[in-house]
């Protein structure tokens, strides 16, 4: 056996989980990105993944592993980019412990990520808020616990990993009524609920009793709503939406949409900005500024405070007949 296989279990068990201690979901997404990357290096080397040694991993195999997730896998330069990050890691942590391979780790770790345009964020107006929200067949016990998660992720704007691992307990409906999560980071925080969405919850967990740290959020079976099972939930209800509300057919709507959503609801009622950031947890103040630059109410309040500049408007004409004819062609 190789280094690269003692390397790689040792990168999991004493670096991600005893040494950083991450979190479930970002050990994973390392265990996604490891077991892409040594697929395709077995079919291009025509090597098994356990007899790979780091020299087989060279810069131009994760070169063309990139460039393999964005043009035959149809992942997204965001994506493509958070598994050179994760390769990134692993050969840091080899740095330390095989020195031997410091050339070949270096230009590996000396791979760029690549560039990408910053989109305006899409986010849902208060008519389509409101239709997504009555798409739901609440005669139905799946449409009433969809319309509850629906009601909470817009209020709340927690993250689908964040609604994933609520548990009942964390819902507090009495004096001071808010939700307790454990967010990215393992930040937790507490984020409160309106009036509504406390009638909403109450109704749900009396309807659907069970014990303190059962799922919010539960299958038929009890088990914990997965990313794909919520999402194909949001896509069944949208299609409902789009019928009622036309102007949803435009735009590409997921979980993270409605996070988007409460924080231009919060920015539009005045919100100051640092509070968005604590609402939405984010390590950053800047982090939140996304928003400010997506609301066109705040750019155009600012642009009629401005005094136009003293000029005429006008338009270029040629001294001459024949530039003009030129101009023309």
């Amino acid at each position: 056996m190789t280094v690269l296989a003692p390397l790689l279990q040792a990168f999991f068990t004493e670096r991600l989980i005893a040494q950083r201690r991450a979190s479930g979901r970002t050990i994973a997404c390392y265990r996604n990105t490891f077991r892409l990357l040594l697929g395709f290096a077995t079919a291009k080397t025509g090597t098994k993944p356990s007899a790979l040694d780091i020299a087989d991993l060279d810069a131009p195999l994760i070169t063309a592993f990139r460039d393999h997730l964005e043009h035959e896998r149809g992942n997204t330069v965001r994506t493509r980019n958070n598994r050179l990050a994760a390769i990134h890691s692993l050969f840091g942590y080899a740095a330390l412990h095989h020195p031997e391979h410091a050339a070949s780790i270096q230009r590996v770790l000396a791979i760029p990520a690549k560039r990408y345009e910053r989109r305006l964020l899409t986010w849902l107006t208060e008519p389509e808020v409101d239709a997504l929200l009555a798409a739901p067949d609440r005669t139905t016990w799946t449409g009433r616990r969809d319309h509850a998660l629906l009601v909470l992720s817009v209020q709340t704007g927690l993250r689908i990993s964040e609604l994933i691992g609520l548990s009942r307990v964390d819902v507090n409906l009495g004096a001071g009524a808010h939700v307790h999560c454990l967010g990215k980071g393992r930040k937790e925080r507490a984020t409160p609920l309106t009036t509504l969405t406390v009638q909403v919850l109450r109704g749900w967990l009396t309807e659907h009793p069970g014990a303190p740290h059962d799922p919010l959020f539960p299958t038929r079976t009890g088990a914990r709503l997965s990313d794909d099972a919520i999402e194909h939930r949001l896509a069944v209800h949208l299609a409902t939406a789009r019928r009622a509300c036309p102007s949803l057919r435009a735009k590409q709507v997921t979980i993270h949409t409605l996070r988007h959503t409460c924080a231009m609801r919060l920015l539009e009622a005045g919100t100051d900005i640092t509070v968005i950031a604590l609402w939405l947890g984010h390590e950053q103040i800047r982090t939140a500024q996304i928003y400010l630059h997506a609301d066109m109410g705040q750019k155009e309040r600012a642009i009629a405070r401005v005094s136009p500049p003293g000029t005429m408007p006008g338009r270029y004409r040629p001294p001459d007949p024949l530039l003009a004819f030129l101009d023309q062609l």
